[in-house]
């Protein structure tokens, strides 16, 4: 069993060279109980002031947003990082990885290796450890929760958002970032939202893809038999 050595608490001063070794040994785990307890000893040896370093970070990339979009947007993210943080103290506490015996498959474990590539320099203010935690939260709520690495109600332009119904997660964008480097989408266990088929309605739709159904049902579909 790999040794894991914990990152420095502040998420700023880990090194590109530690952060490779740890997506290595993490990208070796056969289990999501394994994984999970394996990230929680990396995450929690970061303190909260690293979570409100990376929400302060977040905030500044997304200030040229419009005002509106851009507070739901901030008020989910940094929801979700701290809630996320919280979360898997919690699962560490009580023991939840024991219980967590699935397999961690080989598409999966590749997530690893784009992150340590996205964690080599500093990026857009960003320290290489303050990226390498935001990706160990979002790998924790995919691989080892199996949830979308976007929290339910993530906003996307136009109005649509995460959703989840009928026992799926859906996501507006999950086949349109594939061809991103940093995306999480190949890992991510939602499906596409459903695009506008024969007289069916999109999960949960905004208002614009509400018009263009009713758009679509009476351009292809006129009721006349």
């Amino acid at each position: 069993m790999p040794s894991f050595e914990k990152t420095d608490s502040s998420s700023t001063t880990a090194s590109c060279d530690a952060i490779a070794r740890q997506c290595r040994d993490l990208k070796e785990v056969n289990s999501r109980g394994e994984l999970g307890e394996r990230i929680a000893s990396i995450v929690l040896a970061h303190s909260p002031s690293d979570i409100e370093r990376m929400k302060r970070n977040f905030v500044t990339k997304v200030q040229d947003l419009t005002p509106e979009y851009r507070d739901r947007l901030t008020r989910k993210i940094t929801e979700h990082l701290l809630g996320t943080y919280q979360r898997i103290r919690l699962d560490d506490q009580q023991g939840k990885f024991k219980t967590l015996d699935q397999p961690v498959i080989d598409e999966q474990k590749k997530y690893w290796d784009m992150v340590a590539g996205q964690c080599r320099e500093e990026e857009a203010g960003d320290a290489p450890g303050t990226r390498f935690l935001k990706y160990l939260l979002a790998g924790y709520c995919m691989l080892v929760l199996n949830e979308p690495g976007h929290p339910v109600g993530t906003p996307f332009p136009g109005g649509d958002t995460v959703e989840f119904t009928d026992g799926c997660y859906y996501c507006p964008v999950r086949e349109k970032a594939n061809d991103v480097d940093n995306a999480l989408c190949p890992f991510c266990p939602a499906r596409q939202t459903p695009e506008i088929g024969y007289l069916r309605p999109p999960t949960n739709p905004s208002e614009h893809r509400k018009r263009e159904f009713i758009e679509h049902c009476h351009r292809f579909h006129n009721f006349n038999g």
